[in-house]
């Protein structure tokens, strides 16, 4: 005698058309929660400083996935769906291999956890709402695999720390001389100037932490630098065509 079980033929397979949600009755309409982009007790506000390091961040995440990535800024990651009170909100963070686009604010049952989260700290002019490690026990049960902080007020030495997933639990790195791989998207994280910045927690090709990931204004210099010494080695090069013409007495 043949069971029949899964996979086994005449098998009813679990969501057959007979079962499908749009043919199922229940006894009250759904009543979804609502996961807002922003909350009171969150808007502490932040100095001018803390905004631009956060928006240098947010440029070089950009600039170093490109289109097939999607980079957040300081947007609520939500990770339990029945609780919109359980939430944290990442100075940047990146989720690899889903592509950009506009959001207010992220579900992780919707659309994965983000493998690459960071904090950017400035206590002697932005207050937290939660304490780092408040934070750091969220982004633990998000299941962030690794997570950056850049402490602008710390000691030099301990401005820059890092921690990575093993065995279900965040575990802090040692960082030699406030440089250490970036092993979600490759490359290192580096403190080094931007823009208007002295100090800024920023992205290298390289393991040195020599090719810099550019910003925006970075950017737009390297390319006026470049014109500019084309158009010399332009001028150069008429100048001596120039000189040889009156030479030959052309």
């Amino acid at each position: 005698m043949q069971l029949r079980g899964v996979g086994a033929p005449g098998t009813l397979h679990p969501m057959t058309r007979s079962s499908s949600p749009e043919r199922l009755r229940h006894v009250r309409p759904a009543q979804p929660l609502r996961f807002p982009s922003s909350q009171p007790e969150w808007d502490v506000g932040q100095s001018v400083r803390h905004l631009h390091l956060c928006m240098i961040l947010h440029e070089i995440l950009l600039a170093a996935v490109g289109p097939g990535s999607s980079v957040g800024c300081d947007q609520f990651v939500y990770f339990d769906a029945a609780n919109p009170r359980r939430c944290v909100a990442p100075d940047g963070f990146v989720k690899v291999g889903a592509p950009q686009e506009m959001f207010e604010s992220w579900k992780v049952w919707e659309r994965g956890a983000p493998e690459l989260a960071f904090e950017v700290l400035s206590p002697s002019d932005t207050r937290e709402p939660l304490s780092l490690q408040e934070k750091m026990d969220r982004y633990a049960s998000i299941g962030v695999r690794e997570l950056v902080v850049f402490d602008a007020d710390a000691e030099e030495g301990a401005r820059l720390r890092v921690w990575d997933r093993l065995d279900g639990e965040l575990v802090e790195r040692v960082v030699d001389r406030e440089r250490s791989p970036c092993v979600t998207l490759g490359g290192c994280l580096v403190l080094a100037p931007a823009n208007d910045q002295p100090l800024a927690l920023r992205l290298a090709r390289d393991a040195e932490g020599r090719d810099l990931v550019l910003t925006d204004r970075e950017g737009a210099e390297r390319e006026r630098e470049s014109a500019a010494r084309e158009r010399e080695a332009k001028e150069a090069a008429l100048a001596e065509v120039a000189r040889l013409r009156a030479e030959l007495g052309l």
